[in-house]
């Protein structure tokens, strides 16, 4: 935009075109930005030179000689016959005057207030009368600007209830402007600096983006994305920028709080601070609304904190992901490698993380995906402030968060710790339910042979469904602790554990089917005291199996459930495998509801030493099966 004093028509030449060129800008950038990214422009930018008369193009107006008589640019929108514009096709209108202020120390003079709803006026007739206009005739944008500044003023109202006069229409239309309309003005505003160029991030411009994003909804329809999504990706891009240009604030946040602005500071450290600055940082804590950026196989991910799920050593996060915010996922960050020696805490965070990762890759390789286990999104590295000095891409650097690896999970859900906590004991449906559901998940991993290993309340999470038809499913999660051979060791849990994994230090065939009876006896009311050592976690079950008292409880409650716990109880401690698919079937047609309760409670009432037998390979091995 040139800026004189002068009124030359040469400056006036190039002032017109680079009004068109800031408003063609406008719109192009909007539209491939919300709208469409290719194809043709659904808009166009004419000149008028007075309400009702014809438009013009800059270059045409100065063939014809009109320059002196333009009033301003309109952003039309095409209608197929472009030869001959109306105004019902004008979206947005852009007054162009010498100096939009004319002396007035508050804002725009009354003359271009008047003459801004004058032209808003017509155009709002110009959209009423012609029925096939895709505009809405209730509001629009008039820009006012000169060769410094910018404003807009906006028109709004019902012109049905405009009564005209056919002695003095003016006055009829005053009436209407006072009684029915509203006027909404902006203050004034810089567009545009003293070398031409336009100010894109100043608030002057800004109102002017948003004036016509507002107006090509009128005309369109709303935006394939929203203004949100786009703040979102934002936020992204900048955090990156933020990583690449080395920025460090605050300590120890990857990603700076919004409610303080932290300075950025040099320390020197004394010989023993170092140690302790790295045992801080090395220490991530994500707070809710941070993103977390993460590198896999070369490509960055962004992942957006929701919630946090655990405390102590277990990092793990609800977030949904920057590129596809309706996803949920749970994000489980683990230690730095160079940590896992000296802490066992650490270790845990190992098993959590790198070995779940394992667990879950081997699934994957191997085909085998079912409802009821949980879905490996991605994992990686996370991606640490300042210049990464690692010499190869598996390497690290002496950053304390280089290498520090991420597991993404889905889906989501609540563990059946706190469930029962909050709720109380389950439903007999829900119990057959949550059996079903961890048998299916322990039949599908026995298929790679794998057993979980960690089977208790806290391992396993309902996941809510969406929509009205679908129900509710039980996911066992925390794979890291799983067994894919004789050498590793199962986690030890004194109230869950099966009696061989507290004996041995390994799991037989049943175990993880023991620790499943365990957690549906607690699911469904059954008390299970906090055990101090292994010897009385020992005597409890002993004492459990004795008197049947797992039966007994799970027996009020389902006599499938107690006929499921019988034939677990012939297996415990041998060398048979589950036969997890007779119970699957079983389980199924309880859930499904495909055999009536007759028949359910009859089939339940008759399994026989000979099912048991035929399940496990064996006929004894175990306490006797009795209903």
């Amino acid at each position: 935009m040139p800026f004189s004093l002068s009124t030359a028509d040469d400056l006036k030449e190039d002032e017109y075109l680079s009004l068109e060129d800031f408003l063609y800008t406008i719109v192009d950038g909007l539209w491939r930005t919300f709208w469409h990214k290719s194809g043709p422009l659904p808009f166009f930018v004419s000149c008028p030179c007075y309400p009702g008369s014809k438009f013009y193009t800059v270059e045409r107006a100065i063939s014809r000689g009109r320059l002196g008589s333009l009033c301003g640019a309109a952003l039309i929108s095409k209608n197929g016959n472009d030869s001959l514009v109306q105004w019902d096709q004008v979206a947005e209108l852009a007054l162009f005057k010498q100096d939009i202020a004319q002396g007035s120390e508050f804002g725009f003079s009354a003359a271009t207030i008047c003459e801004a709803i004058f032209y808003g006026l017509h155009i709002l007739l110009s959209r009423c009368s012609n029925k096939n206009s895709s505009e809405t005739n209730d509001s629009v944008y008039v820009l006012v600007l000169d060769s410094k500044f910018g404003g807009l003023i906006k028109l709004e109202g019902d012109l049905s209830k405009l009564e005209f006069n056919s002695t003095n229409p003016c006055d009829a239309v005053v009436d209407w402007v006072k009684l029915h309309a509203e006027v909404n003005i902006s203050p004034i505003d810089r567009v545009w600096n003293k070398l031409g160029n336009a100010n894109w991030g100043d608030l002057g411009t800004l109102q002017l983006l948003l004036a016509t994003f507002y107006s090509i909804i009128q005309c369109k329809g709303p935006p394939k994305k929203s203004i949100a999504s786009l703040a979102a990706d934002h936020s992204l891009r900048l955090q990156k920028r933020r990583i690449e240009s080395r920025f460090v604030c605050g300590g120890y946040e990857l990603v700076p709080s919004q409610q303080s602005a932290p300075k950025c500071e040099i320390v020197e450290l004394e010989h023993g601070e170092d140690t302790f600055f790295r045992k801080q940082v090395s220490r991530l804590n994500f707070q809710r609304g941070e993103v977390m950026l993460l590198e896999d196989q070369q490509e960055w991910k962004g992942f957006c904190i929701q919630e946090t799920l655990a405390e102590g050593n277990f990092w793990s996060y609800n977030a949904i992901s920057v590129e596809h915010p309706r996803d949920l996922f749970t994000i489980y960050v683990g230690a730095h490698p160079s940590r896992l020696e000296p802490s066992w805490e650490d270790m845990s965070l190992w098993y959590q993380v790198q070995r779940q990762t394992k667990v879950l890759n081997i699934l994957k390789q191997r085909g085998i995906s079912c409802n009821y286990l949980p879905e490996l999104v991605t994992s990686g590295r996370i991606l640490h402030p300042g210049s990464c000095r690692k010499q190869s891409p598996g390497g690290r650097c002496d950053h304390p968060w280089c290498g520090t690896p991420v597991l993404v999970t889905r889906p989501v859900g609540e563990p059946l710790s706190s469930i029962v906590a909050r709720s109380g004991p389950f439903s007999t449906e829900e119990a057959l339910r949550c059996c079903r559901d961890c048998v299916s998940a322990l039949k599908s991993a026995s298929m790679a042979n794998i057993q979980h290993g960690d089977i208790f309340p806290e391992n396993i999470i309902r996941v809510n469904g969406h929509g009205s038809r679908m129900k509710v499913t039980y996911v066992p999660i925390s794979w890291g602790r799983a067994v894919l051979e004789d050498r590793d060791s199962p986690a030890m849990n004194l109230q869950f554990s099966s009696m061989h994994a507290l004996q041995q230090g390994k799991l037989c065939p049943s175990s993880d089917a023991e620790s499943l009876i365990y957690l549906l006896y607690f699911i469904c009311g059954g008390a299970i005291a906090q055990q101090d050592s292994i010897e009385s976690a020992l005597q409890w079950r002993e004492k459990c199996w004795a008197k049947r008292l797992i039966q007994h409880q799970l027996g009020e409650v389902s006599t499938l459930l107690k006929a499921f716990a019988d034939y677990v109880d012939s297996l415990c401690g041998t060398p048979y495998p589950v036969d997890y698919g007779i119970w699957l079937r079983r389980l199924n047609k309880a859930v499904d509801g495909s055999l009536d309760k007759g028949k359910l409670i009859e089939e339940a009432t008759t399994l026989s030493i000979d099912d048991v037998a035929e399940s496990s390979g064996t006929s004894g091995g175990g306490t006797s099966f009795s209903c």
